[in-house]
């Protein structure tokens, strides 16, 4: 299989970090870079061995050496560099969150709907096989009926107003950066444990804190009743270092993923903690190549089996909408500001992808 030719739009951390995974692939190569300034592009393409270096957007978009594009702006740029792309006939893998709220996720589908082009947001955690080995243990009633989630997703920044964290203008705070792991991670949980991809929230209730300076949420918690009666406490924030940790409890024991959200970066081993009830608790390592590579793998092997409308075996169409209508929901609860508007409906058929 010839391998993929990827292009990347920005050149922040996340995209350096990205790159690295690109190199370890097994079906992507790093094709073209693109930034603001042609400068910072070369600066770039020179870290990563990068042939071509563009000083626009647009430019990569036009770069016929480029198969599919990794979107990594600030949030707020998501939207149009996606609708562009997916116009322009690109594959696209997004950085999370898709959209700074449901509406715009809409506009992003559609327009990838209408191109026939991939589309995934990029929750890299799914691509592990720590979540697969997860589904596993669920669907064979290792630990009983589920009954109980518990996760968090934290840590402590620098305390910054012009920052992407802090400043409202640029998609600021901590349920839009890491609050949406959470709920991806819960809402997969409770359907898993229904037999089905994913969950809708029954009943949400929210907690937390507006910074009086930042005016975004600093640091939050949400309690969300799933069908059966199933619980999840989720945490995240911007100015405390939390556990860091998803714990599945069940009526026939427990399961705790350890490193649930960035898990062998470089490759390696984690632990996932099982527990039944009245038994000494044990240890399963899992084993993986570098966490972002695997995200590369996963949409290069995807592009490759060409029907490119397909779910996602990472994160659906219908997986990622429901998902950002439960931050919107977070957020609106906490009134955490956001421009709650109204595009264009999606059709029943992306609705089923």
């Amino acid at each position: 299989m010839a391998k993929l030719r990827w292009g990347i739009i920005g050149t922040g951390r996340i995209a350096q970090t990205f790159a690295k995974g690109v190199a370890r692939s097994h079906t992507g190569e790093l094709a073209a870079v693109a930034s603001r300034t042609k400068a910072k592009a070369k600066d770039f393409a020179k870290t990563h061995q990068v042939t071509r270096a563009h000083g626009s957007y647009e430019a990569l978009l036009a770069d016929r050496e480029v198969d599919v594009v990794y979107i990594a702006t600030p949030h707020p740029q998501h939207l149009e560099w996606t609708v562009r792309a997916a116009e322009a006939k690109k594959h696209i893998l997004c950085e999370k969150p898709l959209g700074l709220h449901h509406d715009q996720a809409v506009e992003m589908i559609q327009a990838a709907w209408e191109n026939n082009v991939f589309f995934m947001e990029a929750y890299m955690y799914r691509c592990h096989p720590q979540i697969a080995r997860m589904i596993e243990l669920i669907r064979a009633g290792t630990i009983g009926d589920v009954r109980a989630i518990k996760a968090s997703f934290g840590f402590a920044a620098p305390y910054d107003l012009e920052s992407r964290l802090f400043n409202r203008s640029l998609g600021g705070g901590g349920i839009l950066d890491v609050g949406g792991y959470c709920t991806s991670m819960v809402r997969l949980i409770a359907g898993v444990a229904q037999g089905k991809p994913f969950a809708e929230a029954d009943r949400v209730s929210v907690f937390g804190q507006i910074g009086p300076q930042s005016g975004v949420d600093e640091y939050a918690t949400a309690l969300i009743v799933f069908p059966g009666e199933i619980v999840a406490t989720i945490s995240c924030g911007l100015r405390l270092q939390q556990e860091n940790k998803v714990r599945i409890e069940g009526s026939g024991g427990s399961l705790t993923l350890t490193n649930p959200w960035t898990a062998n970066v470089n490759g390696g081993e984690t632990s996932l903690i099982l527990e039944r009830n009245g038994e000494a608790s044990e240890t399963l390592t899992v084993t993986s190549g570098p966490l972002y590579a695997l995200e590369v793998d996963v949409v290069g092997r995807h592009i490759a089996a060409g029907d490119h409308q397909a779910a996602s075996p990472a994160m659906s169409w219908a997986d990622t909408l429901g998902n950002i209508r439960l931050q919107d929901e977070w957020r609106r609860a906490m009134d955490a500001p956001a421009p709650f508007t109204t595009t264009r409906p999606v059709a029943p058929s992306h609705l089923a992808q």
